[in-house]
């Protein structure tokens, strides 16, 4: 009995220990696998986390590249401005030691120096667990002198703290903001090229490593590393600072004479290459305060009604910044209108159904299924004339007739070819699609109006790269921005090579269309207002209807009125387009709205980009004749050919007016000098402003005063108007002093 209690017993015993044992097994698999799992699936996890325990950081900010223009000038770029932080560790610890509530007095110095809020401040110092705690981002080197100066007075340098670091800044303010874009707090690029290139231009920042104790204060210097930053690289743009100015000028200029209400849109673009030498809307934002909304839609905001600070209003502001902001020329498709003409020409003469002897009838309109759709001349342009006067004169009839003999499935094809389907590939972010039909459901209606560039829609940008591709001679070649890119030390990392993407038409197609459309400039077509005397221009004009908004009775009265151009028309050189959006001036036209400010645009640049110009100088920069005879004086004014008028019975001239480099007209300006010493002699400056250009030049000549015209107008503009005066009426000037007038041809076909 014993003896089978005993066996019984030890057989226990070694069941319990075989239970222990395999218990113990299992927790050691377990124990196992874990530290395996942990080894090798969760060793990057857990070494973040113990490093994170044993050291503190320091970041080193990289510094973001330069965005230049095509000639080296900077557009974009960064300058230092002082993180102010303090250290809430230090603040409670000393404040506790000097039985001091130092935070109060921190908090009330700042808010005063910063201009900041005091209860934020002080919240932020008892409530944070970080180290240090940043009070100002950004602050002016104004504001980092103060906060310094202050602080050493008050005691109180071992806890508040200043750290340089880069700031975004574009010295030219508003010129290229729709290009450049702007970059958020944080130093990351949010638009345009800022954010197109942003891990070109921002770099990789590096951190000073070092280990900290149980209190989380920092050990000696020898646990300290560095990983070392690495600057971002630099862009040079095609884009021309002088090329830029000007186009902005020009816009600005529409903008406020024709009351434009959806702002005015223009690209300046090399035809060889794509390469955009200038892309503008106007009322620019500055990238330098992007949170900052314009004038005109402050003005919107303003006359909302709405209460400030409501849902209402900040939706609204909203929406007017982020379209403030956004690059027109890109990302708002349009109707192009009659600019789209010349893409119907250019079809249907590579397609061979068209010639130039061929002869074509408007009688005001075109019967298509049943419709009547109307030329823009009602009364008709007559019969038995060209597909060369028709392009010229813009009429619509003549391009229905040539839709119809292309076809419909042609048509579509070639707008596919001149890149109406896909996008340019410009690189700068955000640009649109084409509104286009549907290929199957393209019928006779749809075909008409198409083929004058109406019931579609299309890019501004994707409607300059169309045109170029027959100002090129027939390429599609695709527009860009960046020329190339460059490293921290200025060596060139890439180059941007020209894209063709296809032919589009022949080449001697691209000659004939391009030479109808220069004889339209040069001669009395629709788009002489476009016109650059001693240079050859092509162009064409277009006004277009908005369909989005209609007036009570379901009519469309929104008009858009436009201008492509290219020169010279023989050879390689430049395109232009210019919108204009919502135009609310009495004439809407594009031959009126853009055309004129083309041909300003395109005098000033032509000559800038050396392009060889064929006429005789119509202006002279005016000498220093003061100190010289006036038999010699008189006989270098002769010989050039403008007039002048002598005062005195001196035989030296003493003064003149207008002074030495003043530029004047030949023609209708005056220069005055003068023998004997004199009081100055002014004159009020009369208002011209309405006037034709004839009557304008005479009363500033019975005025003793000059005239200059801003651009060339063409000789076959027969009607001319004064719409702005550089000096404002009733100004007291010099007699002789130089008055820059604009003027406007009001005499179109479009």
């Amino acid at each position: 009995m014993l003896k089978s209690k005993i066996s019984l017993s030890k057989q226990r015993t070694a069941k319990r220990a075989g239970v222990v044992l395999l218990s113990f097994l299992l927790a050691a698999v377990v124990l196992l696998i874990n530290i395996f799992r942990i080894d090798y699936f969760l060793y990057d996890y857990y070494r973040e986390k113990t490093f994170d325990q044993i050291t503190t950081s320091s970041k080193l900010k990289a510094e973001r590249g330069v965005i230049y223009d095509r000639n080296m000038n900077e557009l974009a770029t960064s300058k230092t401005s002082w993180r102010i932080f303090i250290s809430t560790k230090e603040i409670k610890k000393r404040s506790k030691k000097d039985k001091v509530d130092y935070a109060k007095i921190i908090s009330d110095e700042l808010s005063r120096t910063l201009s900041i809020d005091y209860e934020s401040t002080y919240k932020k110092i008892y409530e944070s667990k970080q180290l240090d705690v940043t009070i100002k981002k950004a602050a002016s080197e104004d504001e980092y002198e103060a906060v310094t100066i202050m602080a050493l007075e008050k005691g109180l340098e071992d806890l508040i703290f200043t750290e340089a670091q880069s700031t975004r800044y574009y010295p030219q303010e508003t010129l290229a903001a729709h290009i450049m874009g702007f970059t958020g707090t944080d130093g990351q690029g949010l638009y345009g090229l800022e954010y197109q290139y942003n891990s070109i231009l921002s770099g990789k920042d590096g951190y000073y490593l070092y280990a900290k104790d149980a209190s989380g204060n920092a050990m000696p210097g020898e646990y300290i590393t560095t990983i070392p930053k690495e600057n971002g690289s630099s862009i040079v743009t095609t884009i021309d600072t002088y090329i830029q100015e000007q186009l902005e000028t020009q816009l600005e200029l529409i903008e406020n004479n024709h009351a434009v209400t959806n702002r005015v849109t223009g690209i300046v673009m090399d035809t060889r290459t794509g390469a955009i030498l200038a892309m503008a809307s106007s009322s620019p934002f500055d990238p330098n305060s992007p949170f900052e909304l314009d004038d005109k839609s402050i003005e919107k905001l303003e006359n909302s009604n709405l209460i400030i600070g409501s849902n209402e209003y900040n939706t609204l502001k909203t929406e007017l910044m982020q379209k403030m902001w956004a690059n027109k020329a890109i990302s708002e498709p349009y109707e192009p209108g009659s600019t789209f003409k010349i893409v119907t020409v250019s079809a249907a003469l590579d397609l061979g159904v068209a010639d130039m002897n061929d002869t074509f009838s408007c009688h005001g309109y075109h019967t298509v299924g049943g419709w009547r759709i109307k030329c823009h001349k009602t009364i008709g342009h007559g019969s038995g004339f060209t597909l060369a006067y028709g392009l010229q004169m813009s009429c619509n009839p003549t391009m229905m007739t040539l839709a119809e003999r292309i076809g419909d499935d042609n048509f579509y094809e070639y707008v596919e070819k001149f890149g109406y389907f896909e996008k340019t590939g410009i690189d700068l972010p955000g640009e649109a699609s084409t509104i286009f039909h549907a290929q199957d459901s393209i019928g006779p209606t749809e075909l008409a109006t198409a083929s004058f560039g109406q019931r579609f829609k299309v890019t501004i940008i994707s409607q300059l790269t169309a045109i170029a591709a027959v100002a090129n001679g027939g390429y599609l070649v695709e527009p860009y921005v960046v020329e190339k890119i460059i490293d921290a030390n200025g060596n060139v990392i890439s180059t941007h090579n020209t894209v063709i993407k296809r032919r589009v038409i022949s080449e001697d197609v691209a000659a004939t269309v391009a030479s109808v459309l220069e004889e339209g400039v040069s001669g009395d077509g629709g788009a002489k207002n476009a016109y650059v005397d001693g240079y050859m221009v092509a162009a064409k004009t277009g006004t277009s209807q908005k369909f989005d908004v209609l007036d009570a009775n379901g009519n469309s009265y929104l008009r858009i009125g436009s201008t492509v151009a290219f020169a010279p028309s023989d050879a390689n050189g430049i395109a232009v387009i210019i919108v204009v959006d919502e135009p609310q001036s009495t004439v809407k036209y594009g031959s009126v709205v853009a055309a004129p400010y083309v041909s300003n645009l395109l005098t000033n640049i032509l000559p800038y980009l050396e392009y060889e110009s064929s006429k005789k100088s119509q202006s002279f920069n005016v000498g220093n004749y003061i100190g010289g005879s006036v038999t010699a004086v008189a006989a270098t004014l002769d010989k050039i050919g403008v007039k002048y008028v002598i005062s005195g019975n001196g035989d030296t001239v003493l003064s003149q007016i207008p002074a030495m480099d003043t530029e004047i007209s030949i023609a209708t300006s005056t220069v005055y000098l003068y023998t004997d010493k004199r009081d100055d002699d002014y004159v009020i400056v009369p208002s011209l402003v309405g006037l034709s250009i004839k009557d304008a030049n005479i009363i500033l000549s019975n005025s003793g005063l000059n005239l200059n015209i801003q651009g060339t107008i063409s000789p076959k503009c027969t009607t001319l108007t004064v719409i702005s005066q550089s000096i404002p009426f009733g100004a007291r000037v010099k007699r002789g002093t130089v008055i820059t007038l604009a003027v406007l041809g009001t005499d179109f076909e479009d």
